[in-house]
């Protein structure tokens, strides 16, 4: 047999093995990508407004994939406060769509009312502490600021909703 013809027939059988796409899967083909400015922007009027109040924190902008965009930890943060920062963040991105939140402290408070809601914090990578707070653009989630080292979840929310209320006009360009 020569060699394109053998080729030719791999490519028919693994055309004929590879699965159909199934027609039932939702249809998420929505992708946006918050510019590196405004996650800039946003992080450090979280920082800033911590700051100001007497809290050495860390910012994380999670983006739709659960990736960390910008982390920045302000002066004086500990160490564990970069964890809680991505973790609170990477909750409201990845459960905020599916269960309706847009910040982890109405996470946080499922989990006191929802008996399911508690599983979920034991996701890998999830923390259900108040502190994050969605970016919003054309009514979805498109990802989360996310502030560790307040004393207080409550107190972290409160910078990260500073944050993203600083740019939350620029996204609906």
């Amino acid at each position: 047999m020569k060699a394109h013809h053998f080729t030719s027939l791999i490519i028919v059988a693994v055309a004929m093995y590879t699965p159909a796409q199934s027609t039932n899967q939702p249809s998420s083909n929505y992708r946006y990508q918050l510019p590196l400015q405004l996650a800039l922007d946003a992080s450090l009027e979280a920082i800033r407004v911590c700051t100001a109040n007497g809290y050495q924190v860390t910012a994380t902008v999670v983006d739709m994939d659960g990736i960390a965009q910008v982390e920045l930890r302000g002066d004086n943060a500990t160490v564990h406060t970069q964890e809680s920062s991505y973790e609170k963040a990477y909750g409201v991105v990845t459960l905020g769509p599916m269960f309706h939140f847009d910040t982890s402290g109405k996470f946080f408070e499922l989990t006191k009312t929802n008996p399911y809601a508690p599983r979920l914090a034991t996701v890998s990578h999830v923390m259900a502490l108040p502190g994050a707070v969605a970016f919003m653009k054309d009514g979805k989630i498109v990802a989360a600021l996310g502030v560790g080292g307040a004393p207080g979840g409550d107190k972290d929310e409160v910078c990260a909703q500073a944050g993203v209320r600083k740019v939350a006009d620029q996204l609906s360009r």
